[in-house]
């Protein structure tokens, strides 16, 4: 290969490229989040410097299932977002995130430093309950339930378009060939062409294991809030860098 060539690849391993190029568009994605109120010296703990976690003291417990993801094929995701403000600007911290699919791992931590780590989560309906399930290294470490549409709001989808629209940030660490760190930034992005195609809210529960490897019941549940269900297209554009660490 000679250097324009190895410059035209769009990740890694040259034989056999991890991901396409973006942006990365998604057809019914499936969100079920279990908004609750949390610690404040551990969601402190969890975010970084210069955002500061919203006074609400909430957090964001999700499980994502993705069936048409371009570049990424069918997966399901779940993890922690903590909202935050940036400069007075209210935003989301994607804190955790745990997926069973190679590619959006590798892409989302190479691209805008998603802290996605392989795991076995499942988001499904069961009778009148839509279940989710993480699986860590064979325990069971997070399970939500939530009311099966219980509440529409298909005629005010607008509300939660401008949810899923809300800037977010990603901690993004990479080390360099000598063990110290090549690139430690604070990235944001939005998603874009959002159409929503359906919403929900519910009463919802969530259950949480402490695991060293898995860390998410460090944000202990105090209080739930309340559950959202949404169906939405969207598109995962290329992100920025808001806060560069190493200058």
């Amino acid at each position: 290969m000679n250097k324009a060539e190895i410059l035209a690849l769009p990740s890694m391993p040259a034989a056999g490229p991890s991901y396409p190029r973006g942006p990365y568009r998604f057809v019914n994605r499936e969100y079920m989040i279990i908004i609750y109120e949390s610690d404040p010296d551990a969601i402190r703990a969890a975010v970084p410097e210069p955002l500061e976690p919203d006074p609400s003291n909430q957090v964001f417990y999700e499980w994502i299932k993705m069936p048409d993801s371009s570049g990424f094929g069918d997966y399901t995701e779940s993890g922690v977002v903590i909202p935050c403000k940036f400069n007075g600007e209210a935003c989301n911290f994607v804190a955790q995130m745990y997926l069973d699919d190679d590619p959006p791992i590798a892409a989302g931590r190479e691209i805008w430093g998603f802290p996605k780590k392989y795991a076995h989560p499942k988001m499904e309906v069961v009778e009148d309950t839509l279940t989710g399930r993480l699986s860590y290294a064979g325990v069971e470490v997070a399970v939500g339930t939530m009311g099966y549409k219980f509440e529409s709001h298909v005629r005010n989808p607008e509300r939660s378009a401008a949810a899923l629209a809300k800037t977010q940030y990603n901690l993004k660490l990479i080390p360099g060939v000598d063990g110290k760190p090549a690139i430690a930034q604070l990235v944001k992005y939005n998603l874009t062409e959002i159409t929503v195609k359906g919403s929900w809210s519910s009463p919802a529960r969530l259950h949480l294991v402490p695991h060293v490897n898995a860390p998410v019941a460090d944000l202990p549940v105090r209080k739930i809030v309340t559950g959202r269900h949404i169906i939405a297209d969207l598109t995962l554009p290329y992100g920025e860098v808001a806060v560069d660490y190493l200058k």
